[in-house]
């Protein structure tokens, strides 16, 4: 079995995400997503509109994801490839580059983003209408 290991908040899911998570699933047979914690989204500066719970939830109910694991620090990475025995990362072509670390441990992989959507551009978009 071939296992997937991505990361990322999730937060206003849209199709970009969606896209991902199935690109990131063909490439193998068990997708592991790294959700960020709260705790961690507060580290790097970001504020998600959904909890960690809840942004969890919904990834669990999205059919090509099949397990959902916090991420809590930057340094976590090597751990969890090594623990569930992940073959292929995989993240947005946005951070190519800055993962080459885990080529060490396993093959990694940058997809292209959806081309027109992204988190940022929803909340500003949506914050441009309250104005």
């Amino acid at each position: 079995m071939k296992k997937i290991l991505t990361y990322g908040t999730f937060d206003l899911l849209h199709y970009g995400h969606i896209n991902l998570l199935k690109r990131a699933k063909e490439l193998g047979d068990y997708l592991i997503v790294g959700l960020s914690t709260d705790e961690f989204n507060a580290q790097k500066h970001k504020e998600a509109y959904h909890s960690f719970e809840h942004r969890k939830l919904i990834l669990e109910a999205i059919r090509y994801v099949d397990l959902v694991i916090p991420e809590s620090n930057w340094g976590q990475k090597v751990d969890d490839v090594k623990k569930y025995d992940v073959d292929i990362f995989v993240m947005g072509d946005d951070w190519k580059g800055k993962f080459d670390f885990l080529k060490d441990y396993c093959q990694v992989v940058y997809l292209p983003r959806t081309v027109g959507i992204s988190t940022t551009k929803i909340k500003r978009d949506l914050y441009s209408m309250k104005k």
